[in-house]
């Protein structure tokens, strides 16, 4: 039921072979996502500090506006950017589709989501690119740079949300497609914002990560709802 439009009267061997070939999309969309953004991370290495020309003045111009007021409210952003946010929506998201039984939208999400994480440990440790050491900072990582798993997680959050709100197929979504997108555009700027303000991702991480959930989660969307069949109407 999940790929080349399966349906129900689909005989058992002929959905093996589409539910095949629709992992074996999957897994060619992933892999070349991966290598573009390794070969990106691989090119910023090839640089005498690994750094773009923007990335140091937007970092000093971003830490000018540092106050106590802007530490507190960018300490929340950044936790809700991951770990004490995005991910328990990530969870809640693929259990409400999966209770509501909306398998394909349920099986999008999903992939999208585990995906869109194991993209960003994979590219940290092969690019091994160290974080900024501008200033001493309240936020202190222990891992690698590039790409900014917060800018990664919340892009892919936000374009699964939007794009299953405007879904001809998610009717239920329809009255929260243009507040849904607005929301998710101003919350996955501000969580880069607070990775910036903080000192420990550079904009090129931040936009790397931005760009790879992008296209991770069009790719994930197109495999899952528009290749092949059109799915039997009335049926996730």
């Amino acid at each position: 039921m999940i790929a080349d439009g399966l349906r129900s009267d689909m005989p058992a061997d002929d959905g093996s072979r589409a539910l095949r070939r629709y992992l074996i999309r999957v897994l060619l969309a992933f892999a070349i996502v991966f290598l573009l953004l390794w070969g990106v991370g691989a090119l910023l290495d090839e640089l005498g500090d690994g750094r773009l020309a923007f990335d140091v003045p937007i970092l000093q111009a971003v830490h000018a506006l540092a106050n106590a007021r802007l530490d507190r409210v960018f300490l929340i952003l950044t936790a809700l950017g991951y770990g004490w946010g995005v991910l328990p929506a990530d969870a809640m998201l693929v259990l409400a589709l999966a209770v509501a039984r909306r398998t394909r939208e349920g099986v999008f999400a999903g992939i999208a989501i585990l995906g869109a994480l194991v993209l960003d440990l994979a590219v940290k440790h092969a690019s091994a690119r160290e974080r900024p050491s501008l200033w001493d900072s309240l936020v202190h990582e222990s891992s690698y740079s590039f790409p900014s798993g917060h800018a990664m997680a919340s892009m892919t959050l936000a374009w699964v949300v939007v794009l299953l709100c405007w879904s001809a197929r998610f009717r239920l979504g329809w009255t929260l497609r243009w507040p849904a997108t607005c929301v998710a555009s101003a919350f996955v700027l501000l969580v880069g914002m607070s990775r910036l303000y903080f000192g420990v991702h550079y904009p090129s991480d931040i936009l790397a990560g931005w760009t790879a959930a992008s296209l991770w989660v069009a790719s994930v969307y197109v495999l899952t709802f528009r290749a092949g069949r059109p799915p039997q109407p009335g049926r996730g």
